[in-house]
């Protein structure tokens, strides 16, 4: 594995709470990297220098990257690297973390993910695919409700909805199929039987050898309280889960993880970056919910803030396959988070309403922007989950505390968030 060098040119695509945490994780290696946000918020350029180039054009990326002799890029969402940018980086010698574009396949496409689960005996829920309403609402019939249907590409989080009768079924799937509420993302959708529960969010570092889990998470997608109401991108996060064990996860890679990486190989796809693994915890044993292709967000902002190993060189190792040479260590204690989001959200973002933050956060908490942005100076909304404010105290209860208070001190009009993040930690 090649040298870190020092004080490294380190580019973070991406500029929401996720990349905000990951580029404060990054800003605390001793390595001191000059980092760069691409194109980043204002939380993110407060450690960062904020850069104007556009991600989706490769070739411009590329040109900025070579002038501006960047030593190393780590790609934040989805969207950039189901389009290839780690290929394209790689192509032109840039050490890039993140899956190439057919790795990202095992979030882009949901039934590429559970076709490769299906044939690498993967405990996940039976379901099949669609891209023709009667068959399936014929499947729907067949399997009852509650049921799961979810647009077959990336969403935003929201490409999910627990149907909780056939009426609502055969109305999601005529809103995705012939409605085109999701465009080319839900031109086709996977159906699957309804879980029943803990959920839980175990997120890996892999390279081309090795995979090493994270701490084990828990998020809240709904926007209600009592986990009621639509899907969202996540309404806030605590890790760790302290009914999730050792045992649990060294389950969890050996029956989930590597036969995964295994099929991947089989087809010639080598898998770096991080693999997220959305887990249900049934009676018969932990079984994938979902895969997506990067850190989770809420769950980055909980995670993160724990982990005691230097994140870039973490980073750097898993780009460089030196994964197996590191020893990735944690803090005691604990973390939660709470998003705080516009009115309207998950319906519609929120932009132009002026943010009061009443002070600095305390030592134990942080906000991490998300849907921000600058007018003159002052602090504005800009999307629909704003900020998320984390705080990490000895246990969960503690750490709840801490983030509710950290969360009143901001203020915008109409902002919602979630009063009951962490109820079920003991679940």
């Amino acid at each position: 594995m090649p040298n870190l060098p020092t004080n490294p040119r380190v580019a973070v695509i991406g500029q929401g709470a996720r990349e905000h945490a990951i580029t404060w994780k990054l800003a605390q290696s001793s390595q001191r990297p000059q980092l760069y946000s691409l194109p980043g918020n204002p939380g993110m350029w407060e450690i960062s220098t904020a850069v104007a180039v556009p991600v989706d054009d490769h070739a411009e990326l590329v040109a900025w990257a070579k002038e501006t002799n960047i030593d190393f890029v780590v790609v934040g969402p989805e969207q950039p690297l189901a389009e290839g940018v780690v290929d394209a980086l790689q192509a032109a010698g840039i050490p890039a973390f993140g899956p190439d574009r057919r790795a990202a396949q095992m979030e882009a496409s949901k039934s590429f993910a559970k076709q490769l689960m299906r044939d690498a005996n993967v405990p996940t829920a039976a379901f099949e695919v669609f891209t023709a309403v009667d068959d399936a609402k014929a499947f729907v019939r067949k399997l009852g409700a509650p049921i799961v249907i979810k647009a077959d590409g990336l969403a935003a989080g929201k490409g999910v909805v627990i149907a909780q009768s056939i009426e609502e079924a055969d109305a999601t799937i005529v809103d995705m199929l012939e409605a085109n509420r999701f465009g080319a993302s839900g031109s086709r959708v996977v159906i699957e039987e309804f879980l029943q529960g803990q959920e839980i969010s175990l997120m890996y570092f892999v390279d081309g050898n090795t995979a090493v889990p994270m701490m084990p998470a828990r998020d809240f997608k709904r926007i209600g309280e009592g986990d009621t109401g639509p899907n969202t991108g996540g309404m806030g996060a605590f890790a760790p889960v302290p009914t999730f064990t050792a045992d649990h996860a060294t389950e969890v890679t050996k029956t989930i993880i590597e036969p995964v990486l295994s099929a991947l190989k089989s087809q010639g796809i080598v898998y770096r970056g991080v693999l997220y693994a959305g887990l249900m915890m049934t009676e018969s044993g932990p079984k994938v919910i979902e895969f997506n292709a990067r850190f989770g967000d809420p769950e980055t902002e909980v995670v993160l803030p724990l982990l005691a190993s230097d994140l870039l060189e973490v980073m750097w190792a898993v780009a460089h396959d030196g994964l197996a040479d590191v020893d990735l260590r944690w803090h005691d204690g604990a973390t939660v988070c709470v998003v705080l989001a516009g009115g309207e959200y998950p319906a519609k973002s929120d932009k132009g309403t002026p943010i009061q933050i009443a002070h600095q956060a305390a030592d134990d908490s942080v906000i991490f922007h998300a849907g921000t942005a600058l007018e003159q100076q002052q602090l504005v909304t800009a999307g629909g989950r704003v900020l998320t404010v984390s705080a990490t105290a000895q246990d969960v209860p503690a750490a709840t505390q801490r983030a509710y208070e950290a969360a009143s001190q901001v203020h915008f009009n109409q902002m919602q968030y979630r009063r009951d993040i962490a109820h079920n930690w003991q679940q």
